[in-house]
């Protein structure tokens, strides 16, 4: 079940969730008004977890500051979720034709061309997601796959709980190699945010 706002009754009402046998496009995704955050990967409606733990939510605010300190004299902008970023096959652009729309918890993208009114269309070039307990282990697998596919430059998978992350770099085959945990004492340096370094354990040090 979803909640979803009626306009005529101007209250949330539950409601049964759209059709899974149906394959759902960006232009159907901004008809709906669910009270619950939602991604569509390839057609396919996928529920996000409940909202954020405080653990998470303080990871997220401490990577995205630095982040934002660090880009703000450059081209390259960070953005956090709520943020949608479509995916686009190929030179597929039209409403009618994304069948892909995620929100990753931060974002960073340096061609601005990328970026309007609605968020960012194409991808980007460094994701962060930051595991919840909700996160299932089908999708961090299915952002992983879709990530890699579609370009993202790099991909870091952040552990609260376990106080590590594990950062996936795209190769010049367009595959995710070079996979490498960081923890406490290690110092990470981004492949695709060129400069930026981090040590691990001020990421969960707060």
């Amino acid at each position: 079940m979803l909640t979803i706002y009626n306009e005529d009754e101007k209250r949330y009402q539950l409601v049964e969730e759209p059709d899974a046998s149906c394959s759902y496009t960006y232009a159907d995704y901004l008809q709906w008004k669910f009270k619950e955050r939602l991604e569509l990967i390839k057609g396919r409606i996928l529920k996000m977890s409940p909202a954020p733990t405080p653990k998470h939510q303080q990871v997220s605010v401490f990577l995205s500051y630095k982040l934002f300190h660090f880009l703000k004299k450059g081209k390259c902008k960070v953005f956090t979720a709520p943020f949608d970023v479509r995916l686009p096959i190929k030179n597929k652009k039209k409403d009618a034709e994304i069948n892909t729309v995620v929100q990753p918890d931060i974002c960073v993208i340096c061609d601005e061309t990328k970026i309007d009114e609605r968020g960012c269309c194409g991808a980007p070039d460094l994701v962060i997601e930051i595991l919840s307990p909700g996160n299932s282990s089908h999708e961090v697998k299915t952002k992983f796959e879709l990530y890699q596919e579609v370009g993202v430059k790099e991909y870091w998978l952040v552990n609260p709980i376990e106080e590590n992350l594990v950062a996936f770099v795209l190769n010049v085959e367009g595959r995710f190699d070079g996979m490498k945990m960081y923890a406490s004492g290690d110092k990470l340096s981004s492949s695709a945010v060129k400069g930026f370094q981090i040590e691990v354990s001020e990421i969960f040090d707060h």
